[in-house]
């Protein structure tokens, strides 16, 4: 069975050393000295090590079942989901007058890494839950929060969300679910929705699904869509549990991956329904959703690599094979331990160094988060929303290698299902398609996001990445990450110059390199985050750290980052610069 342990010293790094999360001036902050984060992620880490890990194998061998028109997950799920709920933290973050804990969305993110990294198929259905509540939270009225709120802060009924249609996913336009309005307030929702995460299943008391459909009479496309709350069983006036829906589960799909968790197809046939928001709003309230959750996506990339990853060492210390080409380390065995080769060890610090870097774009993602929330902050809000797409596209994708690369350090032992390393690829790999496959991840950032606020927020961006590299220009340690960033950069700069340039002579200049961008631009995030994560290890070693490995190991690893992986930006821009004639050259009758 594979191994897991919470990497809890890293995030605190992350929090204290490079963050410095409790003296910023944002409301909630002061509460999260390291004595306090500590005892949370150490909490989160047992809960994950001991009750969510032994689970991750079992929910992918045994995944859900449909017995009788209900879900029925894996052997031990519901008794870890009442753990979970029981422990409060699915309420960690949420809103106090809800019965939530009131705690940053940072540190909420924290733990949510620890959990993914045990069992994403798990962690799903209360992540889903997290983002239903958000979306009802901003928009909808105060009487069906006070009803529905409480319940899912508590993942006593948990959250989904419904768009995807058997003919359309992305074009949400041409959807076909309609609400038809009842004159009491209430809607009368049918159609079918597919690729449904926690459609249902039997850990809960009540499932509230969120539904974009159109209510008749209304703008054609996506402006005439709408958002609704269908729960599984209608709640009475007194807050008890009615009649069932009209809403039920036509199947369950079989996957790839993610096995303990129920992607169901669900079929609404005249079910009652409350509209979230305005009319015909409903990609406005939904964005609240789908944007957390592009954030919850990326982390996911990340997290089941960093997982991975902590497998693959161990196998690569513990297995024997070969020699070092310098000279036998191992003396007493017949070979040497894989880690010794220089192959291994450049396919571990490829992990290594994404991961941890994945990791601290994230949580600065989610510090950015309740920043603008808590602060207003105009400047945060930008950011994060031009970060978002990359946050999810290229974690997502680097995640999914990184997985392979752990399974290839296994050689044959990582194909079969004995060590489970097929299972960590076989469930990020989803992670690259769900909440807008990626290459729609690359278009917004290419074709909506560089542009937003007359371009403000990217212009930005750069100014922060040159600020940086200015601020460590003469201390003679950090050239190994100034000097790489600021090359790096200036390539950054200049694709997308190239889109301002050649993409309003021909758009498609732009769009075929889309995703190229979206890395270069991941790649250049990430070497922001390893230049500080370096500059704060500095800082720590010089104030006479006592752990001084972790800070000397963490500035080894970003050099290899930057020596090794920010370079890709270099071929990145040869590709964007190449433009679209030779990606377009095929007419479609020549595939």
């Amino acid at each position: 069975m594979p191994i897991f342990a919470a990497p809890t010293r890293d995030l605190q790094f992350v929090l204290h050393d490079l963050l410095k999360v409790s003296a910023q001036d944002i409301p909630g902050y002061a509460e999260l000295d390291a004595d306090f984060t500590s005892a949370v992620l150490e909490e989160a880490g047992k809960v994950a090590s001991e009750v969510l890990a032994p689970l991750n194998t079992v929910g992918d061998t045994e995944g859900c079942h449909l017995e009788n028109g209900v879900v029925r997950t894996p052997t031990g799920f519901k008794a870890a989901f009442d753990q979970v709920r029981e422990g409060g933290w699915t309420g960690l973050d949420c809103d106090p007058d809800y019965g939530g804990q009131g705690m940053p969305y940072t540190l909420g993110t924290a733990v949510g890494e620890i959990f993914v990294s045990a069992n994403m198929a798990f962690n799903m259905y209360q992540g889903l839950t997290h983002g239903a509540y958000s979306a009802i939270h901003a928009h909808a009225s105060d009487e069906l929060k006070a009803i529905y709120l409480p319940k899912m802060v508590t993942c006593e009924w948990t959250g989904t969300m419904n768009l995807t249609e058997p003919h359309c996913g992305t074009d949400l336009g041409l959807m076909r679910t309609k609400a038809e309005p009842q004159g009491d307030g209430s809607f009368k929702i049918t159609g079918q929705k597919i690729f449904i995460s926690a459609g249902d299943h039997d850990m809960a008391e009540n499932i509230i699904h969120l539904v974009l459909a159109k209510i008749p009479g209304g703008p054609e496309g996506i402006k005439g869509v709408s958002l609704f709350i269908v729960p599984k069983f209608v709640v009475n006036a007194d807050g008890s549990l009615g009649a069932r829906n009209g809403v039920s589960v036509g199947k369950i799909e079989e996957k790839m991956g993610i096995h303990g968790n129920s992607t169901c197809v669900m079929n609404y046939d005249g079910a009652t329904g409350f509209l979230v928001g305005e009319e015909h709003k409903g990609m406005k309230a939904m964005f609240t959703m789908m944007n957390e959750a592009r954030i919850g996506v990326g982390l996911q990339g990340y997290a089941v690599a960093e997982a991975a990853y902590q497998n693959a060492v161990a196998y690569a210390k513990d297995r024997l094979q070969g020699r070092a080409v310098t000279g036998t380390e191992n003396p007493d065995g017949p070979a040497d331990p894989l880690i010794v080769h220089p192959d291994i060890r450049r396919n571990l610090m490829e992990q290594k160094s994404f991961v941890e870097g994945a990791r601290a774009l994230t949580v600065w993602g989610a510090n950015l988060i309740d920043r603008a929330h808590k602060t207003g902050d105009e400047a945060a809000e930008g950011l994060i929303s031009l970060l978002t797409p990359v946050i999810k596209g290229f974690q997502t994708d680097k995640g999914f290698e990184m997985c392979v690369q752990a399974q290839q350090v296994y050689g044959g032992h990582g194909y079969i299902e004995e060590h489970g390393m097929s299972q960590f690829a076989r469930d990020a790999r989803i992670a690259m398609i769900y909440e807008g496959a990626n290459g729609v991840q690359a278009l917004d950032l290419v074709g909506r996001k560089l542009a937003a606020d007359g371009g403000k927020h990217v212009m930005a961006f750069f100014e922060m990445v040159k600020d940086e590299c200015k601020a460590h220009a003469e201390d003679a340690r950090m050239a190994g990450f100034v000097e790489p960033m600021k090359a790096a950069s200036k390539q950054l700069q200049a694709a997308a110059m190239y889109f301002v340039q050649s993409g309003m002579k021909n758009p498609n200049n732009a769009l075929a390199g889309s995703y190229d961008f979206m890395h270069m631009m991941g790649h250049v995030c990430l070497g922001l985050m390893w230049t500080r994560m370096a500059k704060a290890a500095y800082d720590a070693l010089d104030a006479g750290a006592s752990d001084k490995n972790f800070y000397e190991t963490k500035i080894a690893t970003g050099r290899f980052y930057m020596a090794r992986q920010l370079p890709a930006c270099a071929m990145h821009l040869q590709r964007i610069e190449s433009g679209a004639e030779t990606v377009m050259a095929l007419g479609a009758e020549s595939f």
